[in-house]
Parts: C-alpha cells; sequence; structure tokens
C-alpha cells in the first residue's frame, strides 16, 4: 500500500485520540450506495464546471472576480454531506464553494453571489464573489481576513454545548492560513473544553505563492504534526483527493465531536489545479513538473475512474452526467446575468439594526433614587441583573469568575450566582475573547466579555473591526452579533504607559459598533443595561480612574432604568461658554468650571455620555446659545475624538461662533508611570480652567 493510501486510511493508531477507527473501509465504498456515490461525483463535478464557467465569464468581461476550488473538492463535498443540515454549523473559506453545493446551495444562488447581483441571497452584492454564506444552514457570511473564522466556530460550537444543542460547527482554511495565531488560540480553545469543531486543512501546498514549507514547521511541514500536544484532540491526515478517504474522515471527526469527545484536525493533502486566484498566474512561480504532478491527482478523475472500473458508472452514463450539469449551469448563469443590479439607495441601509428595536426600549421610566453607589458596584449590579432577566446571556474574559471576580471586581460574585457554565474566565488571549464571542452571539446568545485593559484590546483589533462591526453590514442584514465588550481605561491611576490608554478615537472610526463612555454610576448601570438588550454590538469603555471614586458616585437607579444611547446630559446649563467633555473630564471640567462660576462666570457643561452615536444636536444647540466652546478629552490632541466633534461644531453652527473652537486633551506622549509625570501630560482641572478663561476673555 502506498503511503497516500496509508494516509487515507489515517496516519497511525497513536495520533488518534479516540477509541473509534474511521468509519467504513473505502474498499468497500464506506458503506455509501449507488446513489450516494453518483451524488458525491454530481457535486464535486458542478462545482469544478461552475469554475470553469466563472472564469469564461471573466474573460468575456462579465464577471468580476473568482478562487477556484479546483482539486479540494473531494474534501468539500465528503464533509458537507456529512453535516446534519440546519443543525450543525459552518464557517467555510474561499475555495469552499464545493462545500456549500454539499449543503445544498442551488446553482442560481452561487451565480448571483458571483456576480453580485442585487438578489445576492448571501451578501446583497456588497461583499466579494467567494465569500460563503447561508441563513438557512447555519453559515454566517465570511469576511476576507484570513484565519478569523477559526475563532467564531469555536464561540458558536461552544454556545451551542451550552445550550444544550447536539451541534457540530465545521470551520476550514487552506494551509497557509495555519500560519496565523488565532488558529492555535481556537484548537487551544476548543481541545481545552472538548468543544465541538472539526477543523479542515485544505493543504495544497500552496498560501498564494509561497510553498507550505516556507510557512509549516511541522515534520514534513505537517499542520497536523506541528499540532501536536492538545488533549482531546483527534487528528487525522488524509488524502483530500480521495472522496472516500475523505468521507470516513469526515464521518469520524463529527461522530468524534457529536459525542462530545472533543474537536477533530483534518489535514487533507489536497492539490491546487487553477491559480490562486483569478488575479494570479501560478506558472510564474509554480514549475510544470509541479503543475503536471497537481493534475495526475485530480479527485474528480480519481473518483470517477474508481467508479467506472467497480461498474458504478458507465461511459455512457458520465458523459449524460456531465452533460446535463453543465446545462444547467449554463442556463443557472445565463439567468443569473439577466437579473438586476445592486440599487445604490440601499448602500447605507444595514450598518446597524433597523427592527426599531433600539428606539422601542422604554428609557428613564424611573430615576436614580436608591443608594448612592460606586460606578464599579453599578456595573456589577447592571451585569447581574441583566443576567437574571435573560438566562442566554454569558460573562466571560480573563479572571471574571470567582474568587477573583474581575481584577476590578466588576464581576465579583457573578459566577457563584450562576455557575461556571455561565460566568467562565477564557484563556489569556485577547483575540480568543473577542472571536468566540462573535461566534456565540451569531447563535442568538447574548455575549458580554471583559476586555481587563485598553492598553490590551489591541490582539482583538481585526475580529472587532473586519468581523464583529462589519458583520451585519456585509452579510445585507441576514447575520447579527450583539455582542457587548467591556474594557477598562483611562489614566490618572499611575498606570504607566500600559494601563492608562484612552481607546475611543480608534473605535469610533469603526461604522457599524455602538460606543458608550458613562462618567458616573448611574450612567454606567442604564447604558450597560440598555447594551446587554441591543442588537448591536457595544464597546462599553469604562474608566478605571473613576471606579471609585467619591464625584462619579450617584444614587442606584432601580432594575428597570435604560438609559438610551446617543442622549447627552447636560450636567450644568449655562450661557457664556459650553464645555464639552466625557469620562474623567467630565469631573475634571466640572471642578474648573466651579471656579469660573463664583467668578461670576456662566459656563454650559454637556457630558455626551455615548461616542456612537453621538448627540451632535444637543452640542449644536448649546453652541448657537452660549457663541463659545471647549472640547475636552483624555486621550492625546492629535486624532482624539474631540477633532470630529470639533469639525462637525465648524460645520454646522460657524455662524454662532464668537471664538475659535477650542480642543483640550493630553500631550501627543505615551502617559508616563509617576505622578508629576503623568500630571504634566494629562488635562488637569487647573489647565482646564486657565484654558476657559483665555476664552471666555476673547
Amino acid at each position: 500500500m502506498s503511503k497516500t493510501s496509508k494516509e487515507a486510511d489515517i496516519t497511525s493508531k497513536k495520533d488518534i485520540l479516540t477509541d473509534k477507527a474511521p468509519t467504513g473501509k473505502i474498499g468497500t465504498f464506506g458503506g455509501l450506495t449507488k446513489d450516494e456515490l453518483m451524488n458525491g461525483l454530481r457535486i464535486m463535478y458542478t462545482a469544478r464546471q461552475v469554475d470553469n464557467k466563472v472564469m469564461r465569464l471573466l474573460k468575456q468581461g462579465k464577471a468580476y472576480f473568482h478562487i477556484a476550488g479546483a482539486g479540494h473538492e473531494a474534501t468539500q463535498v465528503a464533509f458537507g454531506l456529512a453535516m446534519e443540515k440546519k443543525v450543525d454549523w459552518g464557517y467555510p473559506y474561499y475555495r469552499d464553494m464545493a462545500y456549500m453545493l454539499a449543503l445544498g446551495m442551488k446553482l442560481d444562488e452561487i451565480f448571483l453571489h458571483m456576480l453580485g447581483k442585487a438578489d445576492d441571497p448571501l451578501t446583497g452584492g456588497r461583499q466579494m464573489p467567494c465569500h460563503w454564506g447561508s441563513k438557512e444552514f447555519n453559515v454566517p457570511v465570511q469576511s476576507s481576513p484570513t484565519g478569523t473564522q477559526f475563532l467564531q466556530a469555536v464561540g458558536t460550537a461552544l454556545a451551542n454545548k451550552k445550550e444544550g444543542l447536539k451541534s457540530v460547527t465545521y470551520v476550514s482554511s487552506g494551509d497557509g492560513t495555519t500560519s496565523e495565531g488565532e488558529f492555535y488560540e481556537a484548537v487551544n480553545w476548543a481541545s481545552r473544553d472538548k468543544i465541538p469543531v472539526v477543523f479542515v486543512i485544505q493543504n495544497n501546498k500552496w498560501a498564494i505563492s509561497v510553498p507550505v514549507t516556507g510557512q509549516t514547521s511541522g515534520k514534513n511541514a505537517s499542520v497536523m504534526e506541528m499540532m501536536k500536544g492538545h488533549e482531546n484532540l483527534l487528528r487525522m491526515s488524509i488524502d483530500g483527493t480521495d472522496f472516500l478517504a475523505s468521507h470516513a474522515a469526515a464521518k469520524t471527526s463529527f461522530n468524534h465531536a457529536r459525542r462530545d469527545l472533543g474537536p477533530a484536525l483534518i489535514e487533507a493533502h489536497t492539490v491546487r489545479l487553477f491559480s490562486h486566484s483569478s488575479s494570479d498566474d501560478q506558472k510564474k512561480y509554480r514549475s510544470q513538473e509541479s503543475l503536471e504532478e497537481d493534475l495526475r491527482k485530480d479527485p474528480i478523475e480519481l473518483f470517477s475512474k474508481k467508479l467506472l472500473d467497480k461498474g458504478i458508472l458507465t461511459d455512457l452514463s458520465y458523459e449524460e452526467l456531465k452533460k446535463e450539469i453543465n446545462n444547467h449551469i449554463d442556463e443557472a448563469a445565463d439567468w443569473a446575468l439577466g437579473q438586476a443590479e445592486p440599487d445604490p439607495k440601499t448602500v447605507l441601509k444595514y450598518v446597524l439594526d433597523e427592527s426599531g428595536k433600539r428606539e422601542k426600549l422604554p428609557y428613564e421610566k424611573s430615576k436614580p433614587d436608591g443608594k448612592p453607589i460606586v460606578m464599579v458596584d453599578a456595573i456589577n449590579h447592571a451585569l447581574r441583573e441583566e443576567m437574571e432577566r435573560n438566562d442566554k446571556m454569558y460573562v466571560f474574559g480573563e479572571d471574571v469568575a470567582d474568587g477573583k471576580g474581575g481584577v476590578f471586581t466588576a464581576t465579583k460574585g457573578l459566577s457563584t450566582m450562576f455557575g461556571n457554565e455561565r460566568v467562565f474566565n477564557s484563556p489569556l488571549a485577547e483575540a480568543s475573547i473577542a472571536g468566540v464571542g462573535i461566534g456565540m452571539a451569531l447563535t442568538g446568545v447574548k455575549p458580554v466579555v471583559e476586555i481587563q485593559f485598553g492598553d490590551y484590546i489591541w490582539p482583538a483589533f481585526m475580529q472587532i473591526r473586519d468581523e464583529l462591526v462589519m458583520m451585519r453590514y456585509r452579510s445585507n442584514n441576514l447575520n447579527e452579533a450583539p455582542m457587548v465588550i467591556r474594557v477598562a481605561i483611562g489614566g490618572y491611576i499611575h498606570g504607566g504607559h500600559y494601563h492608562s490608554q484612552n481607546i475611543e478615537g480608534f473605535f469610533a472610526h469603526m461604522p457599524g459598533l455602538l460606543i458608550a463612555y458613562p462618567s458616573n454610576a448611574a450612567d454606567a448601570k442604564g447604558l450597560l443595561k440598555t447594551a446587554c438588550r441591543l442588537s448591536d454590538p457595544v464597546l462599553f469603555l469604562e474608566h478605571k480612574g473613576l471606579y471609585r471614586q467619591s464625584y462619579s458616585t450617584a444614587p442606584e437607579p432601580d432594575e428597570n432604568y435604560l438609559l438610551p444611547f446617543g442622549k447627552a446630559n447636560v450636567v450644568k446649563e449655562g450661557n457664556d461658554l459650553t464645555v464639552v467633555a466625557w469620562g474623567a473630564l467630565v469631573h475634571e471640567s466640572n471642578f474648573a468650571i466651579k471656579r469660573l462660576e463664583e467668578e461670576g462666570h456662566s459656563i454650559e457643561l454637556i457630558d455626551i455620555r455615548t461616542i456612537a452615536p453621538l448627540d451632535i444636536e444637543t452640542i449644536i444647540a448649546s453652541v448657537k446659545k452660549t457663541g463659545k466652546v471647549v472640547v475636552a478629552h483624555e486621550d492625546t490632541l492629535t486624532a482624539g475624538f474631540g477633532a470630529e466633534i470639533v469639525a462637525q461644531i465648524s460645520d454646522q453652527a460657524f455662524e454662532y461662533l464668537d471664538g475659535p473652537v477650542k480642543r483640550i486633551g493630553a500631550a501627543d506622549v505615551p502617559i508616563p508611570f509617576h505622578p508629576l509625570l503623568e500630571k504634566a501630560v494629562l488635562p488637569t482641572r487647573d489647565r482646564i480652567y486657565t484654558e476657559l478663561k483665555e476664552l471666555l476673555a476673547y
């Protein structure tokens, strides 16, 4: 038996961490019936011919872009057919068209997507071709970054497991993507908690032009070998050009995962018969010998020959099958070419939830009139009340469980009250926290996650920017991921460079994300409770310097108190000058204003409370009244969010101004540790007082 055949039967028994070998024997067609064998061949051939059809349309100028899956069909079809439709979930990658056909996607739908038509059921023409998705088959519409799908798949599988569903999640990629750190993070978390995920790495030996030997350090550049050491992980290396070997591995891996034995990792050795994409020419970097070697392993040729040799298929029936499929493809393509193009008038839709839910919540039905409470305790109470209200709400992050209860005790007591199934510690990996949270949110549960410090959110940045906030828009409103990300931010605590950042300016540049930044306990509780009920993702910024400050203490609102996003609070009314601030600068400004009031000045102070949406109407109305305005924030002056507010004031209220629009912010340097150095960088009440007085005298 050749090495390839041995790999098809699974590499070595020591690598199988279950008590069950692959289902079915290749020599007996793995228990598949003639109809099942023919169905597999039909789907494989259909996928190949769609590749060919789209490439022809590209040459005719009728299509825009394509990434072919030619050479991967056997693996993709086998795993697609092994799934329990509408129960299992899938996170395919851009070559996985054959997988989508195996799930049941129709040719009409594929061509509408490939051509970016208005009725494209995946993205409505918003996303590039070959970015697969299906609401019907539990496949969230995918993005372009490689590797982000791994953690989301773990999150989806984790949510389904916690909800008691016998669901398995498939996730795939090419071999190059396993170089991404999020691949390791996903396998690690799934293995740690026996999460039912089937990782399928379709190793065609090339990451665009870089060979697998230039990517992977494992023995023989093997991804499976590289991932040794993970407990509960079933690892298999198969000949991915062999449909029967792939079928056996698919059955075994799904069975392993569905029995709660842990995840499975399958390295399917495939071939890449076409260039990486329609924008690539592999002849520039691959030898003719390499290309010819892959052609000899064409999975459709191998499978059809086996069926012909065994008498399952005849030459005549195969020719009839191909003719029938080619006709269907031509008909579907011709039909799709005649369908309507997307309407530019719809391009602004579905950045945020448009169901009206946010507008219909019962805001401010009571007043904060309870006992005074510090901000961190108000946040804790909001989480507890919302978890009592919603049994599908989950809280997780680093150190959030008892007895620690978070580094600032914001989650103290929650795991004791609700159990470790609903409040649990994550691995120390911010991308994991965000990615797993996204995957959970896509299933309909409500993850509320914690990032310990804003300074450490950056490993999660791509999950937030390219995945979380884009989910609704790129799927044309098919998918939503209403996750809440709580983050401790801000200075004035002598935390040095890496515990003092303000991050709102970076994240304000993300359409699709709501951002709250409360300055006191009552607002924090009301806004967080609202965030937990919305259908949009929320970044909830908590100034750690205000967690236990006496001046950020407020009477506690009751369990029914909700505050709307996008409604500023006029803290003080005045006539001479407007100050716009948020977070700690609300209080620093207020201290300065009190001194000016003693001197006879009348200052209006506005706490914007939310960055996105911004209540610019309240700000403009105030500026029209006072004629002078200062925007004060803690972030660095250059490109701080205050610049956006100033620009909108200049645009909408220029003729009402009696002086320059001023900004007060931190110096453009990292926040230093020593109190004297920190004070020299961050805005202080004394500095605010001086600058307000100068503008009053202008």
